[in-house]
């Protein structure tokens, strides 16, 4: 098909950049290597890249063409992935599109890039919703044709569903999760196939989706559902946001402390009649 199958991640896939973090990328010249492993149809394979530092993160009009400007789009999204998200994890879209199922109705991966994308999940994986989180210029940014995508789910009846929120940003991921679990709990619910989350590279908005799913509907605390996907899809999603709307929902007194006062643990849990309340809030915006 053309797509990169169903990848079983393990730790070893990603890899930190040599003897760095991403506080010494800033202080470093504006150029360092990194490595990596990736794995692509079970076998892996070893890259060496060449990452340029990005004052403000992503280059919306990359400025060179062809390969260079491909690979220059990779090394600018995984810089900016790299010094806002704090985590080691890279995006290699020269490799395809990478899921991992966490639940035998829901998987999560990267962005699909072609209609063969789409053929590929309906045919292999029985996709019958795909939950698209990206932004218009999260899809401009790497060229992908989404006219097609849609014209070849609409072909083969599967769902396609938008909820943007925007990348690296935990603001931004904190107000849009109600919404989103509200799309994959009803996608879910239908019963009628799998539902695919998907952001850009996989490794932060959509498994915060999946993951704020999972604690607010399948009795996990937050820590239970965060361990459960990670350790199948090594991935860094931002555990503050998902606390920061998990309080939202169930405390939206106009008295509340407000949530930057409250311990770095507040939230992790939640008490049976808080999470009755959650769901009812998040069932509310279905159609919004």
């Amino acid at each position: 098909m053309g797509a990169v199958g169903n990848c079983c991640f393990s730790p070893s896939i990603f890899t930190s950049p040599l003897q760095n973090d991403v506080l010494s990328l800033k202080k470093k010249s504006k150029k360092s290597a990194c490595n990596l492993i990736m794995v692509s149809n079970n076998s892996f394979k070893f890259f060496k890249i060449s990452c340029k530092m990005s004052k403000s993160g992503i280059e919306e009009k990359p400025t060179s063409s062809g390969v260079s400007s491909s690979e220059n789009r990779m090394e600018e999204y995984n810089i900016a992935m790299k010094r806002m998200m704090r985590n080691p994890y890279e995006y290699h879209h020269d490799l395809g599109m990478n899921y991992t199922s966490i639940t035998d109705n829901l998987i999560v991966g990267s962005q699909p890039q072609k209609a063969e994308d789409i053929d590929h999940l309906k045919q292999e994986e029985n996709v019958a919703y795909i939950l698209n989180l990206q932004q218009d210029k999260d899809i401009e940014y790497w060229g992908t044709d989404l006219q097609s995508i849609l014209k070849r789910c609409q072909e083969l009846k599967i769902r396609h569903m938008r909820r943007p929120a925007r990348d690296f940003d935990p603001d931004s991921l904190r107000s849009g999760l109600p919404k989103a679990v509200s799309s994959l709990e009803w996608a879910i619910s239908e019963g009628k196939g799998k539902v695919y989350v998907h952001c850009t590279a996989g490794l932060g908005r959509a498994p915060a989706v999946a993951i704020a799913y999972m604690f607010w509907f399948c009795g996990m605390d937050l820590n239970t559902a965060y361990d459960t996907l990670t350790s199948k899809r090594p991935c860094g999603p931002n555990k503050r946001a998902i606390r920061g709307a998990t309080y939202d929902l169930a405390k939206n007194d106009p008295w509340k402390e407000p949530f930057e006062n409250l311990t770095a643990h507040a939230f992790e849990d939640i008490a049976d009649w808080e999470r009755k309340l959650i769901k009812d809030r998040v069932h509310s915006l279905r159609g919004t």
